[in-house]
């Protein structure tokens, strides 16, 4: 597979508007998609929840990334990621999302500075910045 090129196929699973989805990087780790009644079953992610899901998980890997090549210990790394709907309920118009790292070397300009590169290094974040507002949260637990 070209490095370059990104592939997936969504085929649909039910009578409503249930889906399965995997890509070509990941043929044996199917996603399913799926509706909240009455249009569907409640039975998968819904399109949005990926999308969140994406944005923090592209985020994370920048800030563990971008930590780590400054030598900096990470023992735990969680984000609870939470998206605010438009007026019309069909967009994000803002991403919240609460970094807790525990460390026993990292401090605040650390993950700050790494948040602040994570935004030009996020291939996510780069495609909504000018889209949703991004606000971001850390706390660090020494250990």
């Amino acid at each position: 597979m070209n490095n370059d090129r990104l592939e997936v196929t969504v085929g649909l699973t039910n009578q409503k508007v249930q889906f399965t989805g995997v890509s070509s990087s990941n043929l044996d780790r199917p996603i399913t998609f799926d509706y909240l009644p009455p249009l569907g079953d409640g039975q998968g992610y819904r399109g949005l929840e990926l999308l969140l899901m994406s944005f923090a998980g592209c985020v994370s890997t920048a800030l563990v990334y971008l930590l780590r090549k400054k030598r900096q210990n990470i023992a735990k790394f969680t984000v609870n990621a939470q998206g605010t709907r438009g007026e019309r309920s069909l967009s994000i118009q803002k991403i919240y999302l609460e970094v807790i790292l525990e460390s026993k070397d990292v401090q605040d300009s650390d993950i700050e500075s790494a948040i602040e590169q994570a935004e030009n290094l996020s291939p996510v974040w780069t495609m909504l910045k000018n889209n949703v507002e991004v606000i971001i949260d850390y706390k660090i637990i020494v250990i």
